[in-house]
């Protein structure tokens, strides 16, 4: 079975305050909330994350390289398909802290393995995707809309995700007046991560989340996920309003 992100579990809720003390050039505060979700964690997918965070965090080479290999053995002994989206990026900072160190075989050998885990995603779905559209079985939905996050930019891409939760909340934040929509699509052709969230604020692509140039065939319709409170809602369009950070199209 494949472990779901959530993004109110305790230890990601924890991880994602302590970057936004970091963003702010607070890193004492976040160092300190980093190792509070180290020792709060209480399985291995909880310690993969914190000890990631914990390891970005370090001044020292050695103590970064000993907390993102203890990131990569907890992301390894889970063992989930998903998690497994994260390993080229936790090979690539061990293969780095390895060549900072002199230390060119282990360099060498850890940049082999990033490289042996990337490619395209294997994931078999079900997919989703959220909207406040109407639509039917059989429709296809293409790339060319306008984004629900910066309504100037017309989008190269058609999204979608793995996690029935993620598409709620798209739906939740889209623009129209129709009601919240989640519906099951199949990608008829080839699809990416998508680079807006994978390897941003967590390693590899643990949301699921993809993206196609190629249309998405609608081929039902999910009635059950996570409904979003009125404010969580609002705290959601709140963050969208702050957010500067450019969109990758």
């Amino acid at each position: 079975m494949t472990i779901k992100f959530n993004p109110n579990n305790i230890i990601i809720k924890l991880c994602m305050s302590g970057m936004n003390l970091e963003s702010s050039g607070n890193i004492e505060d976040a160092t300190a909330i980093f190792q509070k979700a180290w020792h709060e964690a209480t399985d291995d997918y909880e310690r993969f994350i914190a000890a990631y965070h914990l390891a970005r965090q370090q001044i020292s080479i050695i103590d970064k390289l000993k907390w993102m290999e203890t990131s990569l053995k907890c992301a390894q002994n889970i063992n989930d398909e998903n998690v497994k989206s994260a390993y080229s990026t936790l090979f690539l900072n061990i293969a780095k802290c390895y060549e900072e160190l002199r230390d060119s075989d282990n360099a060498k050998r850890n940049y082999e393995l990033s490289n042996s885990y990337k490619g395209a995603p294997s994931d078999k779905g079900p997919f989703y995707h959220g909207t406040k559209a109407d639509l039917q079985v059989g429709d296809l939905l293409t790339a060319g809309g306008t984004s629900n996050y910066k309504p100037e930019l017309k989008m190269n891409h058609i999204y979608f995700t793995a996690n029935v939760n993620g598409a709620g909340l798209a739906a939740a934040l889209a623009k129209g007046e129709g009601r919240e929509r989640v519906y099951i699509i199949e990608p008829t052709g080839e699809f990416e991560n998508d680079p807006n969230l994978t390897d941003k604020k967590f390693p590899g692509n643990l949301t699921r989340s993809y993206r196609s140039q190629k249309p998405l065939r609608i081929i039902g319709e999910e009635t059950e996920w996570r409904k979003q409170t009125t404010t969580e809602r609002h705290e959601w369009h709140q963050k969208l309003a702050k957010n500067k950070g450019e969109i990758i199209n």
